[in-house]
């Protein structure tokens, strides 16, 4: 885990490696362990220079048209053999590289029955070899999180790919056969010059949330690489690709007894742990007290007894765990965390988010984000990743993907039900409404939103969600004219269910809560490491049937049943789905709401064109005076003028 950056011109400029330096200093948070730096020329027996420092960088000389930047987080091969930018044992190949390929033991041993040989223990080494051997076919060999830049000697051309799930991030900016990529959005603005505010991605950020639903960024001048995708850049040409995607149509388990279906789903979640659990530092784990991440902590736990078998009897390493809380009860899960910790002797550390620290860092949160964020809920994150880091901690494991992969969310029912009446299966609707009436209550707003989506045209359902959203009383009538358009229609799949999953898999949802993973673990220099996002799993699990997600009106059917005796029975069954919340109501109307204030009050907050000021203050007095809960809301319109003082502003050189 680390940062990436580098600079490509055409043959015959040159790069500044002094902006190359600073886009690497705008990312030494990623890798406190290590930065190194390669300039290359690019033509025929074209030479390289590396430097191991900014300075010794600053202080090179001569033409070269490529420059590859690097931050370390040392977590495989803690040795100077790891690192990077790396060579090819030719020194042909150049490689900067962020992430983990898990399956690297599997894939040097293949590649040493190839007859490839090694110098280190690093599984960059290993993703060298594989794309000397396979180009870029080795993406399809593997298993991990990465976004890599590399330089291929032989063919004179820079291969950068991504993960298929978009764990690790790519931001790039292209224009007349210039290239500058970098791991973090503000990284590649030295590179850049002037920026313009996407405009369109601020209005669906403020009137629905939407984030990284495409390959656009909240500053025009910059796209990030899609997830599944590789660029190809030769003679001043850029190409894009797509090397992986699911299959449209469900695969269909009546083949397969409901006992065969559970034990497969262990075999690959606990495949996926082991690999992950792959490390030369300390590994963690994050607990919210919900159904995922119990389940990957019991997962792991059973692998640290395992290993410790040669150990006195009784005796195995104690797994850390670290999580959130709250002085409100009904934010609160400890009492399902703790059960855990007493069932599985856990070393537990808890961290409770303080709104007035947040009030004091959050112009410093909004800059290490990048982009607007969804809700407060990143602060909780940003305070477990934290002490993560101060109890010596460098790899975490985290339950993230599983309620967009499994079903999790109370949504799905809306979707579920649609493809019940779209089928005319009448009875089992009705029993499948009053189960989730019996367990859960009213059917939530996101479920009807749903419903509608999937039976309605994109803007009719537009139409009800921004009536019913009341952004037209504070939105600026023109402002919401001009970008107003309604969201694009799910993509094509079965049905609903398998619709709304990807969706939320690969469109808006997930890859929003990925980019706030990466950016809140690595402030803090931590690894965050996510099982249930294995493409084994991920490609299995979604084509199975929806009554292995959503069944009697529970969520997540499959884990549930997959893990009887592994989690404590409270745990399993749990019927409240609390999400990683924040008392994000209560907040604005104490420490942050006087921050929000404060900037409706600030003549740029309406310059902006955004909001209506008179009506955003009616709105916020109601909040206030506890006439309306719209913290969520809120949250956005205070992201979203912070962001727009520190990037649109004034382009960052620094850490505010």
């Amino acid at each position: 885990m680390c940062a990436i950056a580098g600079l490509l011109v055409p043959s015959g400029d040159a790069i500044a490696p002094r902006i190359l330096g600073t886009m690497s200093e705008l990312q030494a948070h990623r890798g406190p362990d290590g930065e190194g730096y390669t300039l290359l020329a690019t033509g025929a027996g074209g030479a390289a220079v590396t430097a191991s420092s900014h300075e010794q960088l600053s202080a090179m000389t001569g033409r070269f048209a490529l420059g590859l930047a690097h931050r370390r987080l040392a977590i495989i091969d803690l040795s100077e053999a790891g690192h990077q930018p790396m060579a090819s044992a030719d020194g042909r190949d150049w490689i900067t590289y962020n992430g983990e390929i898990y399956n690297f033991v599997e894939l040097r041993q293949e590649l040493r029955e190839l007859g490839w040989s090694f110098r280190s223990a690093s599984d960059t080494e290993v993703l060298l070899a594989a794309y000397r051997q396979w180009g870029l076919a080795c993406l399809d060999r593997l298993n991990g999180m990465f976004a890599f830049a590399l330089w291929d000697g032989v063919l004179r051309q820079l291969v950068c790919a991504r993960d298929r799930m978009g764990e690790k991030p790519f931001y790039y900016a292209w224009k007349d056969g210039r290239l500058a990529f970098a791991s973090e959005l503000k990284a590649v603005l030295p590179a850049v010059g002037a920026i313009t505010v996407n405009q369109p991605l601020a209005y669906a950020y403020l009137d629905g949330g939407r984030l990284d639903y495409t390959d656009e960024t909240f500053v025009e001048q910059v796209r990030q690489l899609e997830p599944a995708h590789y660029l190809l850049i030769k003679d001043g040409r850029l190409v894009k690709g797509q090397y992986w995607s699911l299959p449209i149509d469900r695969q269909q388990t009546v083949d397969e007894s409901d006992a065969a279906v559970r034990e497969r789903f262990r075999v690959l979640l606990s495949d996926a742990v082991r690999i992950r659990l792959r490390s030369d530092v300390a590994v963690g784990s994050c607990l919210s007290g919900g159904l995922d991440s119990s389940a990957i902590v019991c997962v792991t736990q059973d692998f640290l007894r395992a290993s410790a078998s040669a150990l006195p009897r009784g005796s195995y390493p104690r797994q850390k765990t670290f999580s959130a809380c709250f002085a409100q009860e009904h934010f609160d899960e400890r009492r399902y965390i703790q059960e855990l910790v007493r069932a599985r002797g856990l070393d537990a550390h808890y961290t409770i988010p303080d709104p007035k620290e947040l009030a004091t860092v959050v112009e410093h949160l909004v800059w290490q984000h990048d982009e607007p964020f969804g809700s407060t809920s990143i602060f909780a994150q940003w305070a477990v990743m934290r002490l993560v880091s101060e109890s010596g901690v460098k790899v975490v494991l985290d339950g993230q993907g599983a309620d967009e992969l499994l079903g999790g969310y109370h949504g799905f029912f809306g979707a579920y039900f649609a493809d019940l009446l779209r089928a005319g299966q009448w009875a089992r609707l009705f029993r499948e409404g009053q189960a989730y009436r019996r367990l859960h209550g009213s059917v939530p707003p996101q479920a009807l939103g749903n419903f509608g989506r999937a039976l309605f045209p994109p803007d009719v359902v537009h139409g009800v969600r921004c009536a019913g959203s009341g952004s037209r009383s504070w939105m600026r009538r023109e402002f919401s004219r001009q970008y107003g358009n309604p969201e694009p229609p799910d993509p094509e799949a079965a049905d609903a269910v398998a619709s709304l999953q990807r969706r939320l898999l690969f469109r808006q949802g997930l890859r929003a809560l990925l980019r706030a993973e990466d950016r809140n673990a690595m402030a803090f220099g931590v690894e965050a490491r996510l099982p249930f996002l294995d493409h084994r799993l991920v490609e299995w699990v979604s084509g199975l049937e929806t009554r292995w997600k959503l069944r009697d009106g529970w969520t997540k059917v499959l884990l549930r049943e997959s893990l009887e005796g592994l989690l404590p029975p409270a745990i399993q069954w749990r019927r409240d789905k609390m999400g990683f919340a924040t008392p994000e109501d209560e907040w604005f109307r104490g420490e942050l709401g006087r921050v929000l204030a404060d900037c409706l009050e600030d003549s740029r907050t309406g310059s902006r064109g955004y909001l209506d000021i008179a009506g955003a203050r009616r709105a916020w007095s109601a909040h206030r005076d506890g006439h309306a809960s719209i913290g969520t809301t809120l949250w956005r319109w205070l992201n979203l003028e912070l962001w727009c003082r520190q990037f649109a502003d004034q382009r960052p050189c620094g850490a505010s």
